[in-house]
Formats: structure tokens, C-alpha cells, sequence
């Protein structure tokens, strides 16, 4: 194994290198981890940039300087202790992205509660699974979002909730249950977020600092349901230590904690994107977050880049290819922007060019990883070429390993080979909460966390993502990767974007499906399709079924339920 030089985390100077001609690499050891508590990480960026700006929200006009914040964070942490709540109960924040939520990350924080990330579609059912699951004490929401009104789904699985006193709900399916606590309206049963920030006394103050005496960077602060793309969502849960360092790795690789780094985020913060490489790295590294709607609008992105003179910008690939698929896109001045982030699905490089020479993102990275590792485990540099930004997610982050493995011999496979990606280090999750079989099922006994992702590493380190390993399909023996066709078929001068999936067949046990979501203004026939398949990719990868949509099943992250998406096709060609 080579050493590598420190700068590393900023250059190619010295990267990464496999072991001889095997399929593992470990990141450098000389960027020291850190062991501070989230509550500690934002008070020394206090410290440093009090009247920096720490973030605006763009929707409700919401801007706080780092002083200003702490202030905040400090009373409604007091104020959560006035309410009862005590250092490893869990409190789930249920709603877009709004100014509270960022609140509420920092304030459970820093009074040892375990902030659970509630997904804001989540209906009554798998609202209360997640409650239930993880024994949620306090439940934060806004009373309606769109059409998701959250106090009328929640007395679905909790109806003694409008005869109870605030704080004194005692409910038969939500036995943990006691505290709910509204953002705007005062609805019976609940607490108005504004009584909490002026509940706390002298003595919760006292109480407060003596908790923060106690937290331990090894302790629970967070559990984040996974996407659920692959079936129940399970319970993942992280330390302050996990996410601490990720983000600083993060804030190092990127190169945010310039002066004037401004960042937009407009993933959705009940996800690790955004509470991490978001939020984590603003209190780490000190950049300004710019939260541009409560849920995911292109325009708003491009609207928060322009007005707020923002440098960095984040998001999916699909958000991505929403944001250059603006009518007026050439209208706005995106003259500030240098670089960014684009994880969570494989991005097609047709999609990447476009982010380098038409958002002016030339410092633009990939970055993979998943929930269960706090969350990114891969990224590219910034000055990595357009080749390794449009066929990899680049290089290890630093204390991480990674080998590449055969599902079916447990072998580590040579360079160049797709096997299953497995990954060790201080990202790795404790656990899903109380669930010890199925953290058993993705964590070895030494230690290795199973991604279920297949990929490959090449002789520079560098790592490609090939799949899912349930996304692949087999037909009739032959395995076929759906992200190579899907980056095929991005090339179409029609296709704005698209998914494939593998569908039951009798004959060949599964066939290919692609679903085509076509440029506006444009029509366009299977006939064409095919056409443009053939000759151009092997015979038994040409999609048998070809099917124009408008939307996708999507996670409220943006990804793409591929599952969903095959039982829909499944049933639409009735098979």
C-alpha cells in the first residue's frame, strides 16, 4: 500500500493507491478525525464567525448570522429540557426544509437528544412505524405543507391528541409519545414552537450545560430512515462522530471554507445530503447556507444562485437535469457558481457536461455514499478531468477502506473487475436502531459495511458505481447493468431522462424495460429507440419494452423507486 501525501484532500499530487493488483484501497491516515460533539464543532465557528451569515431561507425570509443562531440554538435546547425531554430520547422532525428544522438538528444536539429525520411524505401508517420503531418521545411538524396536512395524519395514529394537554399525550399505538410540538398554529395538544423557545428557566440553562458536560462523540445524535428504494425503511443510526468527521471531509474536499463560500441546498434536509454536507459542514467549515425552497423547485435553485451570489450548489441528478430543463434558464446569472456537489444516483455524463459549461460548474464533484456511512464514502476532486468526473465518483475519503468483492466466493476480485463494494472505517453506522438482525445482514463481523452496490476500482483508486445488486438484471445468463443503458440512452438528442428496469419474462426470466421521459416539445417514437439501439449496443441489451412517461416513483430525497417503478411496469404491460 503506498502512503499518500496529505494534500491529498486538495490534489492529485498523491492519491490513493490499490494494493498490488487487487481491489482495495485505504484512504490517508494524516488528517487527524476529529472526536468533538456537534454542539462543540458549532460554537467554535461561533467563536470564529460570529457575524458571518450562517444561512438564509429563502421562502420565509429567514437570515441568521452564527451569533444570532447559537442564541437560537441555545434557547430551544434550554426549552426542550423545560418540556421534559431528557439526554437519549428521540425527537422526530416531520416537514420540509424550513429555518426549524436546522434549529432543531443543533438544538437536540447539543441537549443529547436523538433527532429523528422523519420523511415528509410519510403518510399515517409509516408515520407510525417510525415512531414506534424508534420510540419517539416529541414530534416537531408545520401544521400543512402543499397538501400533506401533518397534524390531521398524525391523529390518525395518535386520535387522543386533540383531547390532551400539551405535553400529557397518552396514546395506545404511540405508547412513547408525550410531546408534540407545532410551528405555527397553537392546535390542541400541542406546544407552539414559540412557547418552547420562551419555556426554560435559570435552572434548564444549568441543566443544559451540565448535559453538555456529559455528551461522548461516540454517543447516538441522529437516526436517519434510509430512502426506502429498496423496500421498509430501517433506522440508521449515527454518532456525533460519523457525521462530525464526514463533514469535515466533506467542507476539506470541496474547499468551502473560503471566506465568501456561499452554498445552495436544495436537497431536502431529512436526508443525510442535507443535514450533513449541508447543515454539519456549515457549522464545521463556516460557509453561509442558502436553503432556496421548503421542497425541491428548480427555479428556486437557479433564483438562490443568482440573488444570494452563491459559489456552491447541491443535488441529485435528477435535480440537476430539472434545473438546466428551465424555460429561462439563460436568464439567470450563474456567473458566481464554481462548484458543487451531485450525489444520491448515478449521474449520466451527458447530464455532467452540461453542469460544467452551462452552470459554469467547472469545480463541480461526484460524490457517493449512503446513509448507513454518514453518508459519503467517495468524491471526486475538483480538478479531476471531465472523464474521471463522468465515469466515477472518485477517490476514497481519508480512514476509509474499501474492497471490491465477489457476492458469491467472498473473494476480493482484481482491478477493473464489478463485484460488490464493501466499506470500513469511522463512517460506518452503529446500527439500525433495535434492529440487530438486519444490521447483522449489512455489517461483518470485522467490521465491513455491504453497500449492495456493485462497482469497480481502477489502478489510480478511482471507483465506478455499476448498480444496484437487485437492480441488476439477468436475461436469459447474461447480466446486464441498467445504469450503462440508462447512460446509453441519455445520449438520445430526445431524452431528457431516463430508468431502467428489469420486468418478469417467461421465456428469458427478465427482460428490459426503459422508461423515457422525453424533452418538452418533443415526440418520439419506440421505433426510434430501437433504431438508435441497434448497432450501437450489444443485441441482448436493446430494451424489449420501451415506455414514455412523465414521472417516476421518487423518493421525497428525488431518487428514483426502482422497485416501485417495476411493479407499475409490471402491471402497465401486464405481465
Amino acid at each position: 500500500m503506498l502512503k499518500v501525501a496529505a494534500n491529498a484532500l486538495h490534489t492529485h499530487a498523491s492519491l490513493p493507491k490499490p494494493a498490488a493488483a487487487n481491489s482495495y484501497v485505504h484512504g490517508i491516515l494524516n488528517v487527524p478525525l476529529l472526536t468533538k460533539t456537534v454542539d462543540r464543532c458549532l460554537e467554535e465557528t461561533v467563536h470564529r464567525f460570529p457575524d458571518r451569515e450562517a444561512m438564509v431561507f429563502c421562502r420565509e425570509g429567514v437570515r441568521k448570522t452564527f451569533a444570532q443562531f447559537k442564541q437560537d440554538v441555545d434557547q430551544a435546547s434550554a426549552g426542550l429540557l423545560a418540556l421534559g425531554l431528557k439526554k437519549g430520547d428521540r425527537l422526530g422532525m416531520w416537514g420540509p426544509n424550513m429555518y426549524e428544522w436546522v434549529l432543531m438538528q443543533f438544538a437536540t444536539a447539543q441537549a443529547g437528544i436523538i433527532l429523528v429525520s422523519v420523511n415528509p411524505a410519510y403518510q399515517a401508517q409509516e408515520l407510525e412505524f417510525v415512531i414506534r420503531k424508534v420510540g419517539c418521545k416529541a414530534l416537531v411538524f408545520p401544521t400543512q405543507f402543499k397538501s400533506q396536512k401533518y397534524y390531521e395524519i398524525l391523529k390518525q395514529a395518535c386520535p387522543e391528541l386533540e383531547k390532551s394537554k400539551p405535553g400529557g399525550i397518552k396514546s395506545k399505538r404511540l405508547p412513547d409519545l408525550s410531546v408534540v410540538i407545532t410551528l405555527d398554529s397553537k392546535l390542541p395538544g400541542t406546544f407552539q414552537m414559540s412557547e418552547v423557545m420562551q419555556a426554560a428557566e435559570s435552572t434548564h440553562a444549568k441543566q443544559l450545560r451540565d448535559i453538555q458536560q456529559t455528551l461522548s462523540h461516540n454517543e447516538p445524535i441522529n437516526i436517519q430512515f434510509t430512502s426506502g428504494t429498496t423496500g421498509s425503511p430501517k433506522g440508521a443510526t449515527l454518532s456525533h462522530y460519523n457525521i462530525v468527521n464526514n463533514a469535515n471531509l466533506i467542507g476539506m474536499r470541496l474547499g468551502v471554507s473560503k471566506s465568501d463560500s456561499r452554498v445552495v441546498v436544495p436537497v431536502p434536509l431529512y436526508h443525510c445530503l442535507g443535514s450533513v454536507a449541508g447543515c454539519m459542514v456549515m457549522a464545521l467549515h463556516g460557509p453561509t447556507a442558502i436553503f432556496s425552497s421548503p421542497s425541491f423547485e428548480g427555479k428556486a435553485a437557479l433564483e438562490a444562485v443568482t440573488r444570494e451570489k452563491c459559489s456552491y450548489l447541491y443535488g441529485t441528478p435528477t435535480m440537476f437535469i430539472d434545473m438546466l430543463a428551465q424555460p429561462n434558464f439563460d436568464s439567470y446569472d450563474l456567473s458566481t457558481l464554481q462548484g458543487g456537489v451531485v450525489a444520491g444516483s448515478p449521474v449520466p455524463p451527458e447530464v455532467m457536461r452540461k453542469i460544467i459549461t452551462k452552470m459554469n460548474m467547472k469545480e463541480i464533484v461526484v460524490a457517493y455514499g449512503t446513509t448507513e456511512n454518514s453518508p459519503v464514502t467517495f468524491m471526486g476532486f475538483p480538478q479531476d478531468s471531465i472523464s474521471q468526473k463522468t465515469e466515477t465518483v472518485g477517490c476514497v475519503f481519508p480512514h476509509t477502506e474499501a474492497k471490491i468483492e465477489d457476492p458469491e466466493t467472498g473473494e476480493i476480485v482484481p482491478l477493473n473487475t464489478p463485484g460488490e463494494l464493501q466499506v470500513r472505517g469511522y463512517c460506518v453506522m452503529l446500527g439500525y436502531w433495535e434492529d440487530p438482525t438486519k444490521t447483522n445482514e449489512v455489517i461483518t463481523d470485522d467490521k465491513w459495511y455491504k453497500t449492495g452496490d456493485i462497482a469497480l476500482l481502477d489502478e489510480h483508486g478511482y471507483c465506478r458505481i455499476i448498480g444496484r445488486c437487485k437492480d441488476m438484471i439477468i436475461r436469459g445468463g447474461e447480466n446486464i447493468y441498467p445504469a450503462e443503458l440508462e447512460q446509453f440512452l441519455h445520449t438520445h438528442p430526445k431524452v431528457e431522462e431516463v430508468q431502467v428496469v428489469g420486468v418478469k419474462d417467461k421465456r428469458m426470466g427478465e427482460e428490459i424495460c426503459a422508461c423515457i421521459r422525453v424533452k418538452a416539445g418533443q415526440d418520439c417514437t419506440v421505433e426510434e429507440i430501437k433504431a438508435f439501439c441497434k448497432g450501437k449496443i450489444s443485441h441482448f441489451k436493446i430494451p424489449r419494452h420501451i415506455v414514455f412517461m412523465k414521472h417516476y416513483p421518487l423518493t421525497v430525497s428525488g431518487k428514483v423507486q426502482k422497485f416501485r417503478l417495476r411493479e407499475q411496469m409490471e402491471k402497465q404491460l401486464q405481465l
